[in-house]
């Protein structure tokens, strides 16, 4: 179909969907709702969208060290560009 299922529109839905397919949604439905859905599902389960780099991250660890402005410790982001896997970063 061109355009999604009415039964994607359940935000009930997204609580039970895998962290792959809330990507797959978020990347590949863009401007709709169903991308708005995915992403509050993915930031509930602790992922935070970076402005910055347009992609998503994740704590492995608490923060090494903290502000205001950025935090130093190490990641897990999700690559979607060369790889469709999640990776770790310090």
């Amino acid at each position: 179909p061109t355009t999604p299922l009415v039964v994607f529109d359940s935000p009930a839905l997204y609580k039970d969907f895998k962290v792959d397919t809330l990507f797959f949604i978020f990347y590949y439905i863009q401007r709709q709702p169903q991308q708005y859905l995915a992403a509050r599902e993915l930031n509930s389960r602790s992922w935070r969208f970076h402005t910055k780099y347009l992609t998503w991250f994740q704590r492995h660890k608490e923060p090494i060290e903290s502000t205001n402005e950025y935090e130093k410790g190490t990641y897990i982001y999700f690559d979607y560009e060369s790889g469709w896997c999640q990776r770790k970063k310090t």
